[in-house]
Parts: structure tokens; C-alpha cells; sequence
């Protein structure tokens, strides 16, 4: 008797725990360590099984990071509300992508690796990448076209991203501790941020982050 054909939601529901295992497990060990019999005996299946769902550890490493991309981007779409004026979405996104960091740290940092598949081979993780970035280029574009900020759009919104990210860096790795913290730094970050770029530098309240989140 042949092997009986999976359902579409026995494949999803097995790619998303084996994704959330290999997301804990090459965090922990790295992607060079990753074995799909290691992930096997963690789901506690046989060694042959992951095989039934991906190729190989390449298109394995692919969907963890489609996954964390994907994730993220839900938690910054969830940041806007249309009551934000430009400056208060960007304010928002901001402490959004703090949060996530935060609280998934895993796939935050799986976002950032450095051995990593190419996107170009991955049209689903190139798609995620991209979504994961619109929501903070879009709202800097709209700052900048409602004349709040100054600058080229792209620029902007790539200094925004890595400020932010080296702040988020220095806390997982344990390095702030000269006598301030991440929720101390991330209000003032984001001011100036802000106020650096402003079009009207002194109209940028010291507050802005008030009224950014519900």
C-alpha cells in the first residue's frame, strides 16, 4: 500500500513546527550545525520525514527566515493606525520593531544572519523582505511629501532602520550597561531621529511617542 497523500493543512501545520524548531535551534547552535536528522529527533519524527516537506537544509533556512520576515511585518502593519499624523507612524513603527525584537528575539536576530540563502532563489522570502520593509519607507515618504521631514525617502528611512537596529543589537547582546537601558534609550532615539531630519526641527515635540501606541 503506497504512503497515504497529506492534506494542505497536515503539510502547513508540520512546515510551521518544523520551521519553529529550526528557528530555536540554528539561534541557538547556527545555521552550520543544523542537521535535518537533529531537527527530526526534536519534532520526534523519523530522519526521513522533513524530507517529505523540504529539499534540503538551504530551503529549510529559507523558510525560517520567510517566517521571521514574515512576523515582523505583521507587527509593524499592526503599528498604524489612521489617527497617526506621519511623524506619529514613524514613532510607532519604531517602538514596534523594538517590541518584536524583544519579545522574538530568535527571529529577529534570523533576520540578520550572515550565512544565509540567496533571497533571489527564494521568491517567497524576497516577497517577505520586502513587506517587512514598506511599512517603514512608506511612512517616511509620507513625512517627507507632507513636509515634516527632509530628504531623499529611501535615505531617511535607512538611517531610521539603523539606528534603531544598533540600539536593538547593543540590548540583546547584553551591552547597555552604563547605566542606561533600551526603554531609557528609545524614546530620545527617536526624537532625534525625528528632530535630525525634520523639516521644522523645533516643532518636533519631546513627547512623540505619545499617542503612538493604544
Amino acid at each position: 500500500m503506497g504512503r497515504q497523500a497529506l492534506s494542505a493543512e497536515e503539510i502547513e501545520d508540520f512546515r510551521a513546527r518544523l520551521v519553529e524548531v529550526a528557528t530555536e535551534r540554528i539561534a541557538r547552535d547556527g545555521y552550520a550545525d543544523l542537521t535535518l536528522r537533529g531537527l527530526a529527533r526534536d519534532l520526534g519524527c523519523s530522519p526521513m520525514t522533513p524530507y517529505r516537506y523540504f529539499k534540503d537544509r538551504d530551503e529549510i533556512f529559507a523558510a525560517v527566515r520567510t517566517a521571521a520576515y514574515q512576523e515582523f511585518a505583521e507587527a509593524q502593519e499592526a503599528a498604524i493606525r489612521p489617527d497617526q499624523t506621519p511623524l506619529q507612524r514613524l514613532a510607532a513603527l519604531g517602538e514596534a520593531y523594538v517590541h518584536f525584537a524583544v519579545r522574538r528575539p530568535n527571529a529577529y536576530r534570523l533576520k540578520f544572519s550572515l550565512s544565509q540563502p540567496d533571497p533571489g532563489s527564494y521568491p517567497e522570502l524576497a516577497e517577505a523582505q520586502l513587506r517587512s520593509w514598506l511599512p517603514l519607507s512608506n511612512a517616511v515618504a509620507d513625512a517627507v511629501a507632507a513636509g515634516d521631514l527632509a530628504g531623499d525617502p529611501e535615505v531617511l528611512a535607512h538611517l531610521f532602520w539603523s539606528s534603531t537596529h544598533g540600539l536593538v543589537t547593543l540590548h540583546l547582546a547584553g551591552k547597555l550597561q552604563l547605566g542606561h537601558d533600551l526603554a531609557e534609550l528609545l524614546p530620545p532615539l527617536l526624537t532625534a531621529l525625528v528632530r535630525g531630519t525634520a523639516a521644522r526641527p523645533d516643532e518636533v515635540p519631546d513627547d512623540l511617542l505619545k499617542g503612538t501606541t493604544p
